[in-house]
């Protein structure tokens, strides 16, 4: 009975206790400041303390969030998160004030102004998210001072100015988010103490100098994406140290040189993107390797010879190896049910491949001479969309060929084509390369020509047969035609618009336009790039 009595007493004093505890006056007092600062009493009205149990803010899955740590007698709030709810202005004095925060999460917003140095007073904080907001200035060197950072996110600011050294002291961090996030300069070298980090988008930033060499000793990473920089040299030998890559991005840099054999080494290397470069030699052989390889991208380079015949492993969804002075046949497996290849602009035999587009194809080739008798006709494209007539009679053909994250298609009659290339990181509704709206567009007699647009998540080009000097794609447009003159007075050259229609809200993240001139006394013929992806 004194047992059971004792057992009971202490139950009461644990319940009184807990009964008591109280969040730290000063932290609630900031919460509410903050609350009233971006007037979000609507979505989180607390009346009283922040802390209690089962409240409906410290769900995971509310937004905004608010959870605390009631372990020792004084409750603390650990996270605060307010997501995509368009919170505005500076980060207040107030925020900092929370000094217990282990997660901070203020992305997708439209928050401005430098990040103050009293950033690093949040010294417990574990994951920080300030992506997708306005931010100017540098970044702040105190953020090194947050060391038991796992995950930091400061993605898609407007910073200017170097990476600042002192993250090189974040040696918990495991993922790190700063694509185009506006930071330039050179990859600082004490980055090589990040031997924990699995996960580094840096992309869409003016990077300049070489690859660092020191990127092949953080042998944990697992997705790498760089492109989009200024990087340039060839890709260093260190990199056959990252075995456990699933991911290596280095699109649209500047990088030479050959393609390491060792690359084909990484058994769990799922995307590989080398595209929009200048790297010149074969394709290696070590490729036919990469078993759990599902997309492969290497356009645009200067790469020769022939494709390696086992280049199509057994899980592969798509290869891009367009515009390079590829040569020989296709390599074996190319014509798999699900497999979307895209050889244009080679001069690979790639007739059972591309089908009635291999006339035009041949026209792409550098040592391949195209007529330029065939007579100048005007034809218009909806993009995305069907058949078409609009307010002032000029007839949109339809463009809604299904394409893969590596494909060609080239019109009924021939006249045009349109190649795709990429696959998008993340997408709920799969890889959709076209998209539509079913809202009015104002402005215009024209409402349904901009309800529709292909999309695509690297490359996207338009070609048009040469010789063709007028065209309408997408929507009417005041055509213009420019005499080009090139540095041979004898080449003379005639640009045309062409136009793509976009939804409000939906951005082709690259695309690029392939037009051709004619030589006025020889068939022979070159490309014209008026964009490059980035």
């Amino acid at each position: 009975m004194g047992v059971l009595s004792f057992c009971l007493f202490v139950f009461w004093v644990s319940q009184v206790v807990f009964a008591q505890q109280t969040t730290d006056p000063n932290e609630v007092d900031a919460l509410n400041r903050l609350i009233d600062y971006w007037n979000l009493r609507d979505n989180l009205n607390i009346t009283n303390d922040p802390c209690i149990q089962n409240a409906a803010w410290a769900n995971k899955q509310a937004n905004p969030r608010v959870a605390c740590d009631c372990s020792n007698n004084t409750c603390h709030i650990t996270h605060l998160k307010i997501h995509a709810l368009d919170i505005s202005g500076e980060l207040p004095s107030e925020l900092f004030v929370l000094k217990e925060l282990m997660n901070l999460d203020f992305g997708k917003n439209v928050l401005n102004g430098a990040i103050p140095a009293e950033i690093e007073r949040l010294s417990n904080m574990q994951h920080l998210n300030l992506g997708i907001n306005n931010f100017t200035g540098a970044v702040p060197q105190e953020l090194g001072n947050l060391t038991k950072l796992i995950t930091l996110d400061f993605g898609s600011n407007n910073f200017i100015g170097p990476l600042p050294t002192s993250l090189g002291k974040l040696t918990s961090l495991q993922e790190l988010y700063i694509n185009s996030s506006g930071v330039s300069g050179r990859i600082p070298q004490e980055l090589a103490n990040l031997k924990s980090l699995r996960t580094l988008w840096a992309s869409d930033n003016l990077f300049t100098g070489k690859l660092p060499d020191f990127f092949g000793t953080l042998t944990k990473l697992r997705n790498l994406r760089l492109q989009g920089t200024l990087l340039e040299g060839p890709i260093p030998s260190s990199f056959s140290a990252l075995k456990k890559l699933g991911d290596l991005i280095l699109r649209n840099c500047l990088l030479s040189g050959q393609i390491p054999d060792q690359l084909g080494n990484f058994s769990q290397l799922q995307e590989l993107d080398l595209s929009f470069n200048k790297l010149t030699g074969q394709i290696p052989d070590s490729f036919q390797d990469l078993a759990s390889l599902q997309y492969l991208y290497l356009g645009s380079n200067n790469l020769n010879g022939q494709l390696p015949a086992n280049i199509i492993g057994p899980n592969l969804i798509a290869i891009d190896v367009s515009f390079n002075p590829l040569s020989g046949n296709l390599p074996q497996n190319s014509m798999r049910v699900g497999l979307s290849m895209n050889a244009v602009g080679t001069s690979i035999n790639a007739n059972n491949l591309q089908g009635k587009a291999s006339g035009m194809l041949q026209c792409l080739k550098a040592d391949f001479k195209c007529s330029n008798k065939v007579p100048s006709k005007t034809f218009s494209v909806k993009c995305g969309g069907t058949d078409q007539t609009s307010a002032s009679g000029i007839e949109y053909e339809g463009d809604l060929e299904s394409m893969g994250a590596a494909s060609l298609y080239t019109s009924s009659d021939n006249l045009w084509a349109v190649s795709n290339t990429g696959n998008f990181i993340s997408n709920p509704n799969g890889q959709q390369y076209l998209t539509q709206t079913g809202s009015q567009i104002t402005g215009t007699l024209d409402s349904e020509l901009y309800k529709t647009a292909r999309i695509s998540p690297s490359s996207l080009r338009y070609a048009e047969k040469v010789p063709f000097t007028r065209r309408n794609i997408d929507k009417p447009i005041q055509e213009k035609e420019t005499e080009t003159a090139f540095a041979d007075k004898k080449r003379v050259g005639k640009l045309v618009g062409i136009s793509m229609a976009c939804v409000a809200g939906l951005v082709i993240i690259s695309s690029v336009f392939y037009l051709w001139w004619i030589k006025e006394d020889s068939s022979q013929h070159m490309r014209i790039y008026t964009g490059h992806p980035g």
